[in-house]
């Protein structure tokens, strides 16, 4: 992980922390090793021989809203394998993890200028609320419907 960091351009590492960081903070390595792949889960995308790290999507699951759980959703991409849909299948496979752990919701905050990133979560196929604050767009994607968590049962 610290090696596919280190090869990431540093508007990709803004687009995905929105902010310029030259390395990982320890604190930020420790979460990362104590995922437990319940509340907290990451799936990474490698290539070759030496599974070279070219995209990773992560979920974590930060609150409960009446009792169901909301996870906080990003990924991030090797510039040169940016618009394959690679952050589209790791969602899917996130979304299937979620919803077998009762995650009804993922968040992700999205920079405005990021628009691949706004297209994947568009075309999810998961109902979207979509919130702009500035620069930022706020995200949000239904897992399950009928569960309700936007507030309206289907």
């Amino acid at each position: 992980m610290i090696r596919a960091f280190q090869c990431l351009e540093r508007e990709t590492i803004y687009s995905r922390f929105f902010a310029f960081k030259e390395s990982l903070s320890e604190a930020e390595l420790d979460f990362v090793a104590g995922f437990d792949f319940i509340d907290d889960v990451m799936l990474i995308a490698t290539i070759g021989d030496d599974e070279t790290v070219i995209g990773a999507g992560s979920y974590n699951v930060r609150r409960e809203v009446d009792e169901r759980r909301v996870a906080e959703v990003a990924f991030v991409v090797e510039e040169d394998y940016q618009g394959l849909g690679i952050a589209r299948r790791l969602l899917g496979h996130l979304a299937r993890i979620a919803r077998e752990r009762a995650v009804v919701q993922f968040d992700a905050e999205v920079l405005a200028r990021n628009r691949p990133m706004l297209r994947v979560f568009g075309a999810s196929g998961f109902p979207m609320i979509r919130r702009t604050d500035g620069e930022t767009v706020h995200v949000s994607l239904q897992l399950m419907p009928g569960i309700g968590a936007f507030g309206v049962d289907h």
